[in-house]
Formats: structure tokens, sequence, C-alpha cells
């Protein structure tokens, strides 16, 4: 918001693009911190908010969504600012996707019912050097690898050497990394988590549960929601969700900290929040 607002005094339109995952769905504003309308201080913001929860929004998705807005944005003559840390959206809109071809829907079927155990011990005989980047525990990306592999004969390693519609090439960039010192970081992410408490997530879940959907929608898995879920079903106590809701956040906070000191490129600026100064880090967009 202050590079938003710095370049609203500058004469200059911003407009703020979600790439968070979890904030792109409706039916999580709370859970996901969604910024309210006083946080957003009249800057427009877009693709929050901007999916059912019934509709699982993937990579490409959100990119080609994305893409539309950046454009958007150009020929309106304002600035868009990509805020959100899923790392994945972030480099589908620059980099591309893969061409996946559609997956046969006996094999997606077929796969979808294996227990995740059976799924990536099948992943590592039909497609070795896939399984080994993978989490074993990973569901969801265990039993795309294997439904690609089995329904295309190539491993999705392969198909990922073959990216297209990135828009790296047609845009300027002008980018931040924003990493905090670790365990401010971690602090500030139980303190969130009691905040989301406080503010009615447990309401929130519950109007989601009240919905019915499949609960391997990446909605139903979002932080907080399994874990207030719990409580629920009279499964766990109110305190036991606290512990366990902070202990996922900082789980993946860490993970994400990881992948965003060494998955983004060598030439991105990295820093802390407390050290970014406006002029000189987007010199770009606000030239002294």
């Amino acid at each position: 918001m202050r590079l938003a607002l710095a370049l609203q005094k500058r004469g200059r339109e911003a407009r703020v693009i979600n790439a968070d995952s979890a904030q792109v769905y409706a039916d999580l504003s709370i859970i996901s911190a969604r910024p309210t309308e006083a946080e957003m201080h009249g800057v427009p913001h877009l693709l929050f908010g901007a999916w059912d929860g019934a509709q699982a929004c993937s990579a490409a998705d959100w990119a080609e969504a994305a893409k539309r807005e950046v454009f958007a944005a150009h020929d309106a003559g304002a600035v868009p600012i990509l805020v959100g840390g899923t790392g994945l959206y972030i480099r589908t809109l620059l980099e591309g996707i893969a061409p996946i071809p559609a997956i046969d829907p006996t094999v997606r079927e077929a796969v979808r019912a294996l227990p995740v155990a059976e799924a990536y011990a099948a992943l590592q005989a039909e497609d070795p050097a896939r399984a080994a980047e993978l989490n074993a525990g990973d569901s969801q990306r265990v039993a795309r690898a294997l439904e690609v592999v089995r329904s295309t004969g190539r491993s999705m390693l392969e198909w990922q050497q073959q990216l297209e519609g990135g828009i790296a090439d047609r845009v300027a960039l002008a980018p931040l990394v924003l990493l905090p010192e670790r365990e401010t970081l971690f602090e500030r992410c139980d303190r969130r988590f009691i905040a989301m408490v406080d503010a009615g997530a447990l309401e929130e879940v519950e109007a989601l549960h009240a919905r019915g959907l499949d609960a391997d929608l990446p909605v139903m898995r979002a932080i907080g929601v399994p874990e207030l879920g719990e409580v629920l079903r009279g499964r766990a106590s109110m305190s036991d969700a606290i512990i366990n809701g902070q202990r996922a956040t900082r789980q993946y906070a860490k993970r994400q900290y990881t992948w965003l000191r060494n998955q983004l490129p060598e030439e991105w600026t990295r820093l802390s929040p407390e050290n970014v100064d406006l002029p000189i880090h987007f010199e770009s967009l606000l030239p002294r």
C-alpha cells in the first residue's frame, strides 16, 4: 500500500493485483487475511475473492486472469502491483506454463482414488525424477504428476521444459522480495492466528463447511480450515485448534521463506520490510 499511495501522490494510478492462492477465494476473507475496505485506502484491489470456493483456482487460471489485469492496467496508464506469496502463481505468470494435454478422465479417476502412499510409490516407479522432487505426503502434486505421466506417457519435468504464455519478455519488472527476520515472522504468525479467531474465523469455517464442498478442494485445505473444522466436529478444543493452526502457519511461512530465498531470480532484491526505501528500491516507478 505504501507504494500504491506513493504513486498516487505523483499522479499515477496504482492497481493492486492479488497473487495469494488463499486470498483468491470469496469464502476465505478472515482465514486468508484478505485486506479490508479500510486497508485498501480506495486503491483498486483485483483478484481478491474472485473465485468461488467450489471452483479450484489453478496457477494457470490465476495467471490468465492476472495477465488480463496487468495489460488492462497498462492500457489505462496505471501501474499494476502484484502482491502475495504464492511463488508458483508469479512464476507461471512470468515464465508461462507447460502445455500439458487434457488428462484422460479414466486415468484421473483411477489416480485420485489411490491413497497417497500408493500413489507416491507408483510415481517412484513410473516417474522417479519427479517423485524425488515431491514430498511423499503431498497428495495433490503426487496425484497430478502420476496422472500426467500415465495419461501422456511423459514426465511432468519434460512438459515443464516447454513453458509457454509467460509475460516476462513483455513487461518491465521492479521486483522486491520481502524477508522479515524469522523469529519476528513466526511471532507474527502466532498473533495472526489468534487475531483471525477473534475476528470470527470459526464462523467463517462453519459457513464454508455448510456448503458441503469436496474436502480435496484448495479452499478446504487452506490453513485454519482443517484446524477449526476439528472444533466444529467436536474433535478438538479451540485452544488445541489455535496451537495446531499456529504451528501450520509457521511451517508454511518457513517453507515460503526458503522458496523466496532460493527459487526466485538471484538479481531480484531481497530486503527486510523495515529496510525498504521506496524512492530507492522503486526508482523506475518513483523517480526522485
